[in-house]
């Protein structure tokens, strides 16, 4: 690989963990593509784009640490029942019509836009909810869910991870997006790099540029996201959860 294309893969990854830093997810539509079109098979493009993306979640965390911790039992909670799901889906995506899952995931996705526009003042504040036993166990099997849908597909599930933890636990968007990009930015998506690894080739010469990119628009994107608010955040989610779904469903 040239200088070029490392300069290439920086920009790219600059560009698309900054609006997934900001929006709480989505790095994977620009990102995974690209190491596809130039020329990674999907399984070694898949697990590279894995390991790269911690570097998201880390960028985003020395950001968003700074501004608030996180809740200590929440986010137990998230990785307990979170990580077994990133293991599973991790282990089955070559068994499944990779295909037919992209179609079923944009259409989900894309839903979530459309509901976040059509309820105004979702997340816009802290409003604790479903904190009791069965509140806890429902949203438990949801982010079990959500967690296989990380370690096997790439682009949206933490959008999934935002959405509802503002819906089912009342977080308003920024501290949603904190608990995503710190929680599943870092340690689901590195229990994800991990399986793939084991399972597929990573291609390492291809990580420097990318795991500075990944990096550097993790933190801008952080900064940009805690300075603008939790309208802007909205917006910007709608927008990209929209992208995001047409691009899984047309392939």
């Amino acid at each position: 690989m040239d200088v070029l294309d490392q300069v290439i893969l920086f920009v790219v990854s600059l560009v698309a963990n900054l609006f997934s830093a900001f929006s709480g997810g989505g790095a994977g539509l620009i990102q995974l593509p690209v190491l596809i079109f130039m020329g990674l098979p999907f399984a070694v493009a898949l697990a590279t784009h894995k390991v790269a993306s911690v570097a998201l979640g880390i960028g985003a965390t020395v950001r968003h640490l700074r501004e608030q911790p996180l809740e200590r039992r929440l986010t137990l909670y998230i990785l307990a029942f979170g990580l077994p799901g990133v293991i599973t889906g991790a282990n089955i995506i070559l068994d499944v019509p990779e295909r037919a899952a992209e179609v079923a995931l944009g259409l989900l996705t894309a839903g979530l836009g459309v509901y976040s526009w059509l309820n105004p003042d979702l997340g816009q504040s802290l409003k604790a909810t479903h904190r009791d036993r069965r509140g806890h166990v429902v949203g438990g099997l949801v982010l079990f869910a959500i967690g296989a849908l990380n370690g096997s597909l790439t682009s949206g599930t933490g959008l999934f991870v935002t959405l509802f933890l503002v819906r089912w636990f009342g977080l308003d968007y920024r501290r949603a997006i904190a608990y995503t990009l710190i929680l599943v930015g870092v340690f689901w998506n590195a229990t994800g790099a991990i399986t793939l690894g084991l399972l597929a080739e990573i291609r390492w010469s291809w990580l420097p540029a990318l795991l500075l990119g990944s990096l550097l628009g993790g933190y801008l994107g952080a900064h940009m996201a805690i300075k603008s608010g939790n309208r802007w955040i909205k917006r910007v989610f709608e927008v990209v959860t929209l992208l995001v779904g047409i691009k899984l469903i047309l392939g």
